[in-house]
């Protein structure tokens, strides 16, 4: 077969002016559009002289809240302490639990109390239906409100487990 032109194919090059327009017309485009912005955070302003030391409010230092939780060995609900002492068993305990921890923190909402920390220790075999009564009865209040609705009333939030009693093979 027999191409037509056979003439040598001619070289193509590409035109290098076109391109160099084209680079500095969008150089020019973003120098126009740049918007200088000054650094943040540099103030001049002048700041007024701290106060002295002794105005300062002195930390509250609220004494550490414990619940124990002793266990029968079926699993049931032998004790339930509150800083050593027995609250008994029971709905009733658990109720008993929530008062002295309101007594404990002065009043729900306190923010005095927001570092406040409650733990709880329970044995290895309890149910865990009294460690989830515990939690809430350390945790605040159901209370219902004007409107007919109940509302939780916040007593503490940090709680902790400390680990295991009374573990088998520990």
């Amino acid at each position: 077969m027999k191409f037509r032109n056979s003439r040598e194919a001619a070289k193509i090059e590409p035109q290098m002016a076109p391109m160099i327009d084209v680079v500095f017309q969008l150089l020019i485009f973003f120098m126009l559009t740049l918007k200088i912005v000054e650094p943040e955070g540099d103030f001049s302003i002048n700041m007024p002289v701290a106060a002295q030391a002794s105005n300062a409010v002195p930390e509250q230092n609220l004494p550490p809240l414990k619940v124990q939780l002793l266990a029968q060995g079926n699993g049931e609900l032998q004790s339930l302490r509150y800083n050593n002492s027995d609250l008994g068993t029971g709905p009733a305990a658990f109720e008993r639990l929530n008062g002295l921890i309101l007594k404990a923190i002065g009043r729900p909402g306190n923010p005095l109390t927001e570092e406040q920390e409650v733990e709880i220790e329970a044995d290895y075999n309890l149910n865990y239906e009294y460690v989830i009564s515990a939690v809430g009865a350390v945790s605040g209040r159901m209370q219902k409100t004007s409107d007919g609705k109940t509302k939780m009333i916040r007593y503490i939030q940090n709680i902790n487990f400390a680990p295991a009693r009374n573990k088998p093979g520990a």
